[in-house]
């Protein structure tokens, strides 16, 4: 079946973006323009996909709210013959078929992933992990939908990161020799490993297509520490039944989970953009030559 739907965890607290999170959700710290939860949406219906579950709670109105009909703002929009801000207000409601589940308790990724149970029901889908802004010629998603359609198999995104930094990441041990150029059988996943101890430093950055079979293992598997249900857990059940891949992508990742992420992910896409290029970059281009 072909890869129609996709879930985007968002039930986090923001801890690390306080006190900016203390009243709206971290999705919700703009980039630039926009939000960015819409950035993860856009790059989604770029890769296809026609059917999003965003997994919310409590505090995370305002997210529902960007994505549905504003009336008002379009009425006045209208009146004051602002005509491009009109179309780019009316196509985020138009972006996709959206929904909403809440995760009542912080019980992890992984249980934020089977609240989606019934929504994808026994069809391959997607997962996009708000923390993780990827600019890509290709849409990150749409790199492992296509290597999915090809083989069948779950997929994981993943980079190398420098070997100081394997400790932050879920690493990737793969089985093998690489199937093809970037793609790898995974043998294991390994959440967190010290640096003497990582199998590689190919780390999972965020985006899985995942077939359904892994609702399944979520229902049996136990919670671990602290008291959450990992997805890593899960993968790695799975693996013992099918094969996993893991597809090094093409393209440049944010964090925009931590403060510097978020920062550089503002300056990069600020410069992408004719609107801002000039005047971030004379900007930035002053403050270097005073730090000389």
């Amino acid at each position: 079946m072909r890869v129609r739907k996709a879930i985007i965890p968002a039930a986090g607290l923001g801890t690390r973006f306080l006190p900016a999170t203390k009243a709206q959700p971290k999705e919700m710290l703009v980039i630039v323009d926009k939000p960015a939860i819409q950035y993860i949406v856009e790059e989604a219906v770029d890769s296809g996909i026609e059917e999003i579950i965003i997994i919310t709670g409590r505090g995370k109105r305002s997210i529902e709210d960007h994505f549905d009909k504003s009336y008002e703002l379009e009425d006045t929009l209208l009146k004051r013959n602002k005509v491009k801000e009109l179309e780019e207000v009316q196509k985020i409601c138009d972006l996709a078929n959206i929904y909403y589940i809440r995760q009542k308790e912080p019980k992890g990724l992984g249980h934020a992933i089977l609240c989606a149970k019934s929504f994808i029901g026994d069809e391959p889908f997607a997962v996009l992990l708000g923390d993780d802004i990827v600019m890509s010629e290709t849409p990150c998603l749409k790199q492992l939908i296509d290597v999915y359609e090809f083989y069948h198999s779950s997929v994981l995104a993943v980079q190398e990161v420098p070997k100081k930094e394997v400790s932050k990441y879920g690493i990737i041990e793969p089985k093998g020799a690489m199937i093809e150029p970037n793609l790898y059988h995974v043998n294991s996943l390994i959440e967190k490993p010290k640096e003497e101890t990582a199998p590689s430093r190919l780390a999972i950055m965020g985006r899985y297509v995942l077939r359904s079979e892994i609702f399944h293992i979520l229902e049996n598997l136990p919670y671990g520490k602290n008291g959450e249900l990992q997805l890593t857990d899960a993968i790695n059940e799975l693996n013992k039944q099918q094969s996993v891949l893991a597809y090094n992508f093409q393209g440049k990742r944010f964090d925009v989970g931590n403060k510097t992420g978020y920062i550089q992910a503002t300056i990069d896409i600020a410069l992408q953009r004719p609107d801002t290029h000039n005047e971030i970059y004379e900007f930035l281009k002053g403050i270097t030559k005073n730090l000389q």
